[in-house]
């Protein structure tokens, strides 16, 4: 019997994961199907039991949900515990449990993929969101020099250095959070956007001082030139998107899901051909 599994967001026809998920399961031979669910912002719990009922064996997590996926789990892996955010859940019998991919993700694409190591860098993390939280216990894992936060709130940026320096386990002043307005005059090696301004084509406050010569310039979103992608461009960074952080963070939860670890590259080019 194929076990049926998904990916929920809003908006969610955008999603690229059910042809990932689909060359993962060619690739490896496991029988699944996988689909994009649409779910109400305000029904994402009652969309998540429906497919229960339905006998889904689970779900991958994206905007806007990430946080309710992490309160709605019964069980949480650390590495959503760390994050306080959930992008992959598994249904076992009654049981809801959470996991957090997205750092995983991150850091295989950027540091295998395109060959960057974040050891001794200077990072700017920009958001306060799921994804931003998802990411930032494994970047700081990779012993960058510092890792700077900014936010359009900031005392969201302020709330995960403070989570950080609680939980402890990395070098005190490694992290801080900053104001879009007082990162004129810093320069950062690797500038990650984890907010979804892409998708609504926002531009984001950020000056182009903080682009450092062959900085890179990081956007989770994909499939398409996001006015954040084309700010960095013209101020001479290398730009990449999300596309390889999604293929790699989808074979993480492909290997949680079903205990087989895909091979990614060619399913990213396969990807990218499509686009």
């Amino acid at each position: 019997m194929t076990d049926k599994y998904a990916v929920i967001g809003n908006p969610i026809a955008h999603s690229k994961s059910p042809l990932i998920h689909q060359a993962f399961a060619k690739q490896t031979g496991q029988d699944i199907s996988y689909d994009a669910i649409l779910a109400p912002l305000d029904g994402f719990e009652a969309t998540i039991h429906e497919l229960i009922k339905q006998g889904y064996k689970g779900v991958n997590v994206t905007v806007p949900f990430k946080f309710k996926a992490f309160h709605l789990a019964k069980e949480l892996k650390e590495r959503a515990l760390e994050a306080g955010a959930v992008n992959t859940l598994i249904f076992n019998d009654e049981s809801i449990l959470g996991d957090n991919t997205d750092g995983a993700g991150i850091v295989r694409d950027i540091e295998l993929n395109l060959g960057i190591p974040f050891a001794g860098k200077r990072i700017l993390l920009i958001g306060a969101g799921g994804a931003a939280e998802g990411v930032l216990r494994p970047l700081l894992a990779c012993s960058p020099d510092i890792l700077v936060i900014t936010n359009r709130t900031l005392d969201n940026a302020i709330s995960m250095v403070k989570k950080i320096e609680e939980q402890g386990g990395y070098r005190f002043g490694s992290v801080n959070a900053c104001a879009f307005d007082n990162l004129r005059g810093q320069a950062f090696d690797i500038v990650i956007n984890a907010t979804s301004a892409g998708l609504t084509d926002a531009s984001l406050p950020l000056p182009e001082t903080i682009f450092s010569p062959q900085v890179l310039a990081y956007d989770m979103m994909y499939g398409r030139e996001t006015p954040f992608m084309a700010f960095a461009r013209s101020h001479g960074a290398n730009v990449a998107d999300g596309l390889g952080m999604l293929v790699e963070q989808a074979a993480e939860a492909f290997y949680v899901w079903r205990g087989v670890r895909p091979e990614t590259q060619s399913v990213m080019q396969q990807i990218r051909t499509l686009s």
